[in-house]
């Protein structure tokens, strides 16, 4: 007997119970520096006098040749034919900031060679060492290191800088910070709302050796362990203007992901593409920047080992990926701010990114319920039929939501006194129900009203809350309640506005989260009713390819001012400063667990809010994305993450829906919403069968639900992911390196949802080990291999991963009630007879349960002795303790379910 399941143990489930009842009521490396701070010795090194043509070779040599000195390299006359040979994908593009003619690009001291049928590799290129910055020697500092580069001969870029400041820190022993700022002028550096702890480990033991290249500079960073090149930025110049930044790297590998949101595989396609970091309203699709900037990326290497970049900076930002493999940084502004995580395994790379953007926050309870909404519930009574239909078909739901349908002439922080006179009313019946209710809240503020008839503009007005334009007046764009004023949320006095606002129209009507759309933010004129004025802002020297063509494009004018910079400077995290505000705000009105959700992200967003994917299509590709853009938000730090079901744009079909409704019970965030002209797509629409299978997808996932609030747990605590890629979990196997149509919740269940119209089996592919059915125990003994499983309309495969134990309870129609049902187990015991498996338990709605310590911790420890069961729980209290139970119990001689 193999699978424990249900623990068969009644004595188990109902001692889990009793004791969580009771707990409740108690309530130094090798570097080879310039001028190093371990080695006093000034020594200059050149990382190569001509790199090979070999990209991989090139990698390899740069650093072999470390130690030439520059006399040699001086004295080494290089024709230009050879600088410029080399072969197609190390080509590093010399004309990305405009188109350049031959004669152009010579000008420039740059190669020319046209490629016959080939769209990728660039026709003007720099040749090896392409004349840049001189690097000066290291000198100690405070946290670190420092010198100074300068530039003998100016950049083909406007407004060239000509010396550079560049900062090392060895901040942990796997955690590298590098900057790159102007030592002259206080340019633009990104803060993150609300101070991140951070951690200060010992760097005796560093996992990295980091290398310089003298003239023209460049540096490479290393795996201590076994030499490999995380960095090396020799292979391209360094550019430095005021509007323009440009860093170059090859990587250690071809299996990248993350440089979000975009509409794409979780692992990033390297052949010669491009993708742009700029935060707009834009539905889902390919070759578009969409609704989040996230300037980190993760490559997994050899042997299960992986590293992470992140680049901290929040002007628009294009990345040229090729296949080299390497991979270009372009931003517009700000400073190269730097860091670089050794792991060494894609978890460890994942928490250590986290370390610096800070943890997520613990999610309510009742938020990882199912969730309903539509752009349409017209009027209270359409929207208590919606809730109360969903409730007599049997399915279980906790929360109801309303779009912009509910408020006064579109106006936020009002509802309409005819069609949702009776809000109030609603919501509190909700709340007798044991439900939630969420509504939708843009940032846009009505600015037409006579005056001292709507409070949020009147009272925002007096205390200078608004984005100014750049004569210092109020910037007037136009969103759904037509002309709009911005609220400007990097100032203090803004967002003691908002919380004003927000406590206001609470105590009307008691919201129990918010849900803030359009905030990229979005605009329906270009920067603003009255146009942008011309500048460098506007329409600076390069522009990334952005949807519009130009950076004010769907938004406000780059020149718009705020408290602590340009719009230029802080337009993509302009959602993270509206989630923190509204994050904040909901903790001091209402003294709970606050719920956001955010359409705009940048990192750190996970601190405050979860996110949606957007305005996502009803049909089989976007069924199909939604897995990797899910995942792609895992890895940023945001665990509460979904997709709308179903589909938000267009008709959806019955067998979409059904399919939809089985992933979407697996996203972290789960809710339907729906536009307007598009036919209904409440569960309760459809046919029996339809309703059947997906009755049943969400009475699993509401029977999941301790395991997943523990899993929420160990995010929130400790950076674990929620939804898992299978390389997070598994990247010592190969073929777990691109899977992006299965993923984990945790380590321990398996999902392969149905995404192909018709099908009624799937190839899935199961790491090695044994995996039990869900449903039925049946144990796949793998290898590590696909297998053909049976995938009928009413079924979605789970698979529980030996050695694990999976807490459950019983489902109900929300969780108010289901979490007073009975609990039970799911226990998968390994080839050795053991499992183990966790439960985090509190109120489900309290502030900081963790971190005051009011909560149980659970653990499960399964074992077989023979013919013998043997079974302990422990329970864990702050400050008090442990307390053990140990059942002993003999096995059936069929599986117990």
């Amino acid at each position: 007997m193999d699978l424990l399941s249900n623990c068969k143990v009644t004595v188990a489930a109902l001692l889990t119970a009793f004791v969580l009842s009771t707990c409740l009521y108690i309530s130094h490396h090798e570097t080879r520096l310039v001028g190093s701070i371990h080695a006093k010795q000034n020594k200059t090194i050149i990382a190569h006098e001509m790199l090979p043509n070999n990209p991989a070779k090139q990698q390899k040599n740069s650093v072999e040749t470390m130690g030439v000195s520059p006399e040699k390299s001086q004295q080494t006359d290089v024709s230009r034919d050879n600088k410029c040979t080399m072969s197609p994908e190390s080509r590093f593009d010399c004309a990305r900031d405009r188109v350049l003619s031959q004669r152009d690009c010579e000008e420039r001291g740059c190669c020319y060679a046209p490629l016959a049928n080939s769209a990728g590799p660039p026709w003007c290129f720099y040749p090896y060492l392409y004349p840049g910055y001189k690097m000066g020697p290291l000198s100690p500092t405070v946290g670190g290191q420092a010198a100074t580069l300068t530039r003998a001969i100016p950049s083909y870029l406007p407004k060239d800088i000509p010396t550079l400041l560049l900062e090392v820190t060895e901040e942990t022993a796997t955690r590298l910070h590098l900057t790159l700022k102007d030592p002259s002028s206080q340019r633009y550096e990104v803060q993150l709302p609300a101070s991140v702890p951070q951690d200060k480990s010992d760097t005796q033991d560093v996992l990295y050796t980091t290398e310089y290249q003298s003239d023209p500079f460049g540096f490479i960073v290393q795996r201590k362990s076994n030499g490999r090149v995380i960095m090396n930025t020799t292979v391209a110049p360094l550019l430095f203007a005021d509007q323009y930044l440009q860093l170059s790297t090859t990587l250690a590998s071809s299996l990248v992901s993350g440089l979000g949101e975009h509409y794409t595989s979780l692992r990033l396609d390297l052949n010669w593409t491009s993708l742009t970091l700029w935060n707009r309203d834009m539905a889902p699709h390919a070759d578009a920047n969409l609704y989040g900037s996230h300037p980190f990326f993760i490559v997994q290497e050899e042997d299960g080992l992986a590293h992470g970049v992140f680049l901290l900076n929040s002007n628009a930002i294009e990345v040229m990926l090729q296949p080299t493999p390497a991979l270009t940084w372009v931003s517009t502004g700000g400073i190269l701010d730097l860091y670089i995580f050794l792991g060494p395994d894609p978890q460890s790379v994942i928490r250590q990114y986290l370390q610096v953007i800070g943890y997520p926050m613990m999610p309510p309870y009742w938020s990882l319920g199912f969730h309903l909404c539509r752009w349409g519930y017209t009027t209270t009574k359409t929207t208590r039929q919606v809730a109360q239909r969903m409730h007599s078909a049997d399915f279980p739901m906790d929360v109801q939501w309303n779009d912009l349908d509910y408020a006064d002439k579109r106006r936020v922080f009002t509802f309409d006194p005819w069609r949702f006179r009776d809000l109030p009313e609603m919501v509190e019946e909700f709340h007798k129900r044991g439900m939630k209710y969420i509504l939708i809240l843009d940032p846009g503020i009505s600015n037409t009203s006579p005056p001292g008839t709507y409070p949020p503009f009147d009272d925002g007005l007096k205390r200078d809350v608004f984005i100014k334009n750049s004569t210092g007046h109020i910037l007037i764009g136009k969103v759904w309640p037509g002309p709009t004023a911005f609220p400007d949320f990097t100032n203090p006095e803004t967002r003691q506005w908002w919380e004003d606002c927000i406590r206001d129209f609470h105590s009307k009507v008691q919201v129990d989260g918010l849900w803030i759309d359009m905030n990229e933010p979005a605009n329906f004129v270009q920067g603003s009713v009255e146009g942008c004025p011309e500048s460098d802002l506007e329409s600076p020297p390069y522009t990334p390819r952005v949807v519009g063509g130009q950076l004010n494009a769907g938004t406000l004018c780059m020149s718009a001012q705020q408290k602590l910079s340009t719009h230029y400077n802080l337009h993509n995290m302009y959602g993270l400063t509206e989630a923190f505000a509204t994050h904040s705000a909901l903790i001091k009105v209402r003294g709970k667990r606050p719920f956001v959700l955010s359409r705009s992200s940048y990192p750190g967003i996970g601190r405050f809010s979860g996110v949606w994917t957007g305005d996502v299509r009803s049909n089989w590709e976007q069924l199909r994305y939604s897995i990797p853009a899910v995942l792609q938000l895992s890895l940023f730090g945001v665990p509460l993450v979904g997709a709308d079901i179903c589909g938000f744009g267009g008709n959806t079909t019955e067998e979409l829906c059904v399919r939809w409704m089985q992933l979407g019970a697996f996203y972290p965030f789960m809710r339907n919403h729906n536009d307007k002209p598009n036919a209904p797509q409440e569960p309760y629409v459809f046919g029996k069968k339809a309703q059947a299978a997906m009755r049943s997808a969400l009475n699993l996932r509401y029977s999941l639900l301790p395991f997943l609030y523990t899993l929420f747990h160990h995010a929130h605590t400790s950076a674990h992911t929620v939804a898992r890629p299978l390389f997070v979990e598994f990247p010592t196997d190969p073929n777990c390196h691109t899977i992006d149509q299965q993923f984990l919740w945790g380590s321990s269940l398996l999902i392969s949802p149905v995404l192909e119209q018709g099908a009624v089996e799937l190839a899935a592919y199961l790491p090695p080990g044994t995996w039990y059915s869900l449903y039925d125990g049946q144990p796949f003994y793998s290898k590590g291999q696909y297998l053909l499983l049976p995938a009928p309309l009413d079924t979605i495969n789970v698979h529980v991963r030996e050695g694990h134990i999976i807490p459950q309870q019983e489902h109900a129609l929300t969780t108010t009630a289901s979490r007073r049902n009975p609990f039970f187990l799911i226990v998968a015991l390994s080839a050795g007879g053991w499992a183990w498996g966790d439960l985090f338990w509190d109120d489900g709605d309290s502030l900081d349960t963790f971190e005051t310590g009011s909560y149980c911790y659970v653990i499960f420890i399964a074992g077989q002795v023979g013919k013998r069961q043997v079974m302990y729980i422990c329970i864990w209290k702050v400050d008090e303790p442990t307390f053990c139970i140990l059942l002993f119990y003999y096995l059936n001689q069929t599986p117990l379910f």
